[in-house]
């Protein structure tokens, strides 16, 4: 079955426009026309076609001319030119300068069916070619880690080192830099990839529940605890566990992950009977521990049994070269997720993006392109799109406490997310709990 093509028709003459629209629908075809080059960019540039019917001789923009614009703006566009009988040459022409095919004019129906034919063997193999690589590309890909800057071609490299040992890993950095997707890529290229992975977030979680959810629970073993369950120490075993926000732990919880980490040995609530474990671990925090060891927060002998590795990833500040790629990452994620079709970014909105700061670093950005993919008119972003973005350098009318700019900050995630709490705590960098309690201690309302 052939597949079904958005197309569209761009030739100054209305009776070829509307013969070649009847013919196209008549297969199921999605089919616009233009009657000149300039129109024919302007709904481009509103959404993509995959394929143009250009006819060669048009009034202003003729039908080279468009074909040199769309093979440089939008190069997946395959493209048909239309010309008079008897410019074979001007077809050639049109060959070398990236046409797929060409069509003769006056033409019949079975000529355009071959001319659709060969576009849809062209359009087979350019899938599977993509196919392939991008089976190729999940292979050895760091799982979604997007970036080519020098920090990050050194975090590659000591990604693959790290992950062929068992010893623990800390990863630290600010918030939103992406210290859980570095964990999964260890885990991926290690022996122990085809086990478990499992990922606990340590500041989402009370004391008491974290402690059954690693250790287990024995039936009747406290209120509410109808059935036995195993713990992620002994689900993940064998395979990598993630601690993340590590430095939120109680000291209660640093001693009993030490004693694990010494003998590989659990107990679950309410049993005396030992269970043997085996899981590496990698933690992660955005909070300095060795200063928590100083304030005494953070137990000294836990921190060196859980760094043995240390990996510090670097703020979206230290790496501005890999912005345009996380961009045109975020604008495919997004467009197809919500059908857009926003697929290009106008040199203003990236300037205006490599100017803003990040605090809250790659998961910031992100959020700024999806929020921008949703609301865009257009397949193209420009720097009207990002106009919720503060500049990056603006200086404060008079000095600031830390406490009024702490404030400010936290506002600003609120309302830059429409208040949405889960998300505006995850660029925060702390739990949704924590969030309503500051929001009700200083009475923080929407539009304060």
């Amino acid at each position: 079955m052939e597949p079904k093509l958005r197309l569209m028709i761009v030739d100054d003459e209305l009776i070829v426009r509307e013969s070649l629209l009847n013919w196209l629908r008549k297969y199921g075809h999605e089919v616009d026309t233009a009657a000149s080059g300039s129109e024919a960019l302007e709904k481009i540039e509103q959404k993509p076609f995959q394929l143009l019917f250009v006819d060669i001789k048009m009034p202003g923009m003729d039908g080279l001319e468009l074909l040199e614009r769309v093979k440089k703006e939008y190069p997946d566009t395959l493209v048909v030119i239309i010309t008079a009988h008897g410019s074979i040459e001007s077809a050639a022409r049109a060959m070398r300068a990236g046409a797929s095919d060409y069509l003769m004019k006056p033409f019949k129906p079975d000529q355009l069916s071959l001319v659709m034919e060969r576009i849809f063997n062209q359009q087979k193999i350019t899938s599977d070619y993509r196919y392939v690589k991008g089976c190729l590309d999940q292979i050895t890909r760091f799982d979604n880690i997007i970036g080519q800057s020098p920090p990050m071609e050194k975090l590659y490299a000591l990604i693959l080192e790290v992950a062929q040992s068992d010893a623990s890993v800390l990863i630290t950095g600010e918030t939103g830099t992406g210290k859980e997707l570095v964990a999964k890529a260890i885990h991926a290229k290690s022996p122990r990839a085809q086990l478990p992975f499992v990922a606990i977030n340590c500041g989402a979680l009370p004391d008491a529940l974290m402690e059954s959810e690693l250790f287990g629970h024995r039936k009747g073993s406290f209120t509410g605890a109808e059935h036995s369950r195993k713990g992620f120490l002994e689900v993940v075993s064998g395979g990598t566990l993630f601690l993340d926000e590590i430095g939120d732990i109680s000291a209660k919880m640093q001693v009993d992950l030490l004693r694990v980490l010494e003998d590989k040995t659990i107990f679950s609530v309410g049993s005396k009977t030992p269970v043997k474990v085996d899981f590496r671990l990698i933690s992660a925090t955005r909070k300095d521990l060795e200063k928590c060891i100083e304030e005494g927060s953070f137990r000294e002998d836990f921190f060196y049994r859980i760094n043995v590795i240390i990996i510090h990833l670097p703020s979206l500040r230290e790496r501005k070269g890999d912005i345009p790629l996380l961009v045109d990452h975020f604008m495919a994620k997004y467009s197809h997720e919500t059908t857009k079709h926003v697929d290009r970014i106008k040199p203003d909105a990236l300037s205006l993006l490599n100017a803003y700061n990040w605090p809250g670093n790659v998961r910031e950005l992100e959020n700024a392109v999806e929020r921008a993919v949703v609301l865009s008119k257009s397949r193209t972003l420009d720097a009207r799109d990002f106009s919720f973005l503060k500049p990056a350098h603006a200086a404060p009318s008079s000095p600031q406490t830390l406490k009024a700019v702490q404030e400010s900050h936290i506002l600003r995630i609120l309302d830059e997310q429409d208040w949405q709490i889960t998300r505006s705590a995850e660029i925060l960098g702390i739990n949704r709990v924590t969030l309503h309690k500051i929001i009700k201690r200083n009475n923080f309302s929407k539009g304060t």
